[in-house]
């Protein structure tokens, strides 16, 4: 009978130690993002400027407009300008901008993640939406949600992006319809989220 219990004891030990494996393997799976297998951004979780996970899950139903911003860029004015105007023009109707900061091109984005960066946008009037912390947008360690939308919509000589503002529109259910070149005025994109809100 002892015999028994202690096969019952092992069985049962490796059984919770198997499943506690898997479940932390799935866990860092969903954190990370499997772009090569995922077909929506709510499969990805990233960290806001004060280093907390969100899951991209919560917007779910909105179209969610993604930015790589950088603040000493000859295009910054411009786009956080508009950026606050679409947020302005249809944020009451759905659409979220999330912001990534990013030090890639010409180290034009020096600010610290955190309250550096709040103050910077504050003191910038850009009320452009979410700021998500500092990535990379392209490389080995470009962040997997970059990874997804590259993959999902590649831009004009290939897929990497080519400087700060690129911008990937994605629709309610959560997938890359457009790619929208650094240059490109984000008031432009006006009629293709119109279309999807």
């Amino acid at each position: 009978m002892a015999g028994r219990s202690l096969i019952h004891f092992v069985f049962g030990a490796l059984a919770t130690a198997l499943g506690t494996y898997i479940y932390l393997t799935m866990q860092l799976d969903m954190s990370t993002g499997d772009y090569k297998n995922a077909s929506t951004i709510y499969e990805f979780s990233v960290k806001d400027t004060h280093g907390n996970d969100v899951a991209l899950e919560k917007y779910r139903g909105k179209v969610v407009l993604i930015v790589n911003i950088a603040s000493k860029c000859g295009l910054t004015k411009n786009n956080y300008q508009k950026l606050t105007d679409l947020k302005e023009k249809y944020g009451e109707r759905g659409l979220q901008i999330l912001n990534f900061p990013c030090n890639q091109f010409g180290s034009q984005m020096p600010e610290a993640d955190g309250e550096a960066m709040v103050c910077h946008l504050r003191d910038a009037k850009a009320d452009i939406g979410e700021v998500f912390a500092k990535i990379d947008v392209n490389g080995d360690k470009a962040d997997p949600l970059y990874k997804f939308l590259k993959a999902k919509q590649t831009g004009t000589l290939g897929s990497g992006i080519k400087w700060n503002f690129t911008k990937f529109l994605i629709n309610k259910d959560g997938v890359p319809v457009d790619r929208y070149a650094p240059t490109t005025d984000p008031m432009d994109i006006g009629k293709d989220i119109e279309k999807l809100l």
